[in-house]
């Protein structure tokens, strides 16, 4: 089964074409007839899969060359500056960009000598960015709080956030929607809480709170609009949205209103940001992947939410509710359209094994970053409060823009069978 997702490649949202994709950018015209000469070429393939993705509102930072100057016709959005999206590697390097950025902020903000930056991220985070602040916090460069979420929500609450705030935080990072249980986080409310408290920080000399959230898995999924969501830098990752294997970050003002330090250096390739030749093919795909989901979310979302509604309704026609565990579902939180995760409860039903006994179905008990992991459950939903026993017979489903009612009745009986096989080998 597919998984659904959408908007932006290098790139991010605005206007009219995105109540489901990213807003506040900047709209840039693009020659209308191919250049000659390879080089410009490449830019004009370049300045075509900006236009694609401008239905979404996106912009590069890329510079064009100087014979083909820019022309900024009208601005989409309100931000106070232009927004800048720097192609990058899926969510891992655009996550440590941030973290980078942040530290380096800290550093050179005044007063703060000798002193060590703080991070606070929640405990379901992506290891993209819970890895590279174990290891900081391993080295003693920054210190670090992972709030635990709520077993009632599934979410990182907004008060426990506000809570491990210290003097020396610098960044707060929290997942738009976990990769697991597809739960919303709520990131709009949260940015409105730390601006209010950035106000006061200033006035009492101590460093800016910078506010990021990973939008891998929401952008295509449901409305995603950054001027709503408040936040200073948003990660996208194409291939959540059937675009390429390519990356990129959003930022609110790169370099003037938001700082953005390169981790890379060697080029001056999108303003020595992010350096390094573009890859122009995926950055054309990327483009336009963003332009079908900016014109099609919704139809996109109402599909995948109207199936993956009928799969849990045939999980529990087939194996009865009192023997499945929705563990995706929890009291009072949205969560994203396309996400089935959950158990069939009882001795032996490991989700590994019941996987193993499928004929037809080829799935995940969890996300790719943590197969290494083997038998051990999710810890992120042992991190939910799911009890172990559960965790450790749980499957994640994840329908997409062409998965069909038949698909479902399909791998639901592959599911009953491979459960009526286990239970056969367990007797005998």
């Amino acid at each position: 089964m597919g998984a659904g997702g959408v908007a932006g490649a290098g790139a991010i949202t605005a206007g009219e074409g995105l109540r489901g994709g990213l807003r506040g950018c900047t709209q840039r015209s693009a020659p209308t007839a191919v250049p000659s000469s390879p080089e410009h070429q490449e830019r004009w393939v370049l300045g075509q899969s900006r236009r694609a993705l401008r239905p979404a509102a996106c912009t590069w930072t890329t510079t064009p060359p100087p014979r083909w100057p820019p022309r900024w016709p009208r601005r989409w959005g309100r931000l106070p500056a232009r927004p800048g999206v720097t192609p990058a590697a899926p969510t891992l390097q655009a996550n440590n960009m941030v973290i980078h950025t942040a530290l380096r902020h800290f550093r050179e903000s005044k007063g703060q000598d000798g002193a060590t930056p703080h991070i606070v991220t929640s405990s379901v985070e992506h290891d993209s960015i819970r890895l590279p602040l174990e290891q900081l916090v391993k080295e003693s460069f920054a210190e670090a709080t992972f709030v635990p979420v709520s077993p009632r929500s599934g979410q990182a609450e907004v008060d426990d956030v506000l809570a491990a705030v210290r003097p020396t935080t610098c960044l707060v990072s929290i997942m738009l929607a976990n990769n697991e249980t597809g739960v919303i986080m709520p990131v709009s409310k949260l940015s409105q809480h730390i601006h209010v408290l950035n106000q006061k920080r200033v006035a009492e000399g101590l460093p800016r709170i910078l506010v990021h959230t990973d939008a891998a898995q929401m952008i295509g999924k449901g409305r995603v609009d950054v001027q709503e969501l408040g936040v200073d830098y948003l990660t996208i990752v194409g291939h959540k949205f059937y675009g390429p294997r390519i990356g990129a970050l959003y930022v609110h003002g790169p370099g003037t209103t938001t700082p953005l330090h390169p981790m890379l250096f060697g080029g001056g390739q999108e303003r020595s940001f992010r350096p390094g030749t573009e890859n122009t093919p995926m950055i054309a795909g990327l483009g336009k992947a963003a332009e079908l989901v900016s014109r099609n979310w919704e139809a996109y979302e109402a599909h995948m939410r109207d199936v993956r509604d009928y799969l849990e309704a045939r999980l529990e026609a087939s194996f009865g509710k009192q023997r499945l565990h929705f563990n995706s579902k929890f009291m009072g939180s949205k969560r994203l359209c396309n996400t089935c995760n959950f158990s069939i409860l009882g001795p032996g039903l490991q989700g590994r094994r019941v996987l193993a006994h499928c004929k037809t179905l080829l799935a995940s008990v969890g996300a790719a970053c943590h197969s290494e992991k083997g038998d051990r459950p999710s810890s992120i939903l042992l991190s939910c409060g799911i009890p172990y026993e559960v965790a450790q017979n749980a499957l994640r489903l994840s329908v997409g823009r062409d998965t069909t009612r038949a698909d479902v009745d399909l791998v639901v009986q592959d599911l009953v069978q491979a459960v009526a096989q286990l239970g056969e080998d367990g007797a005998s």
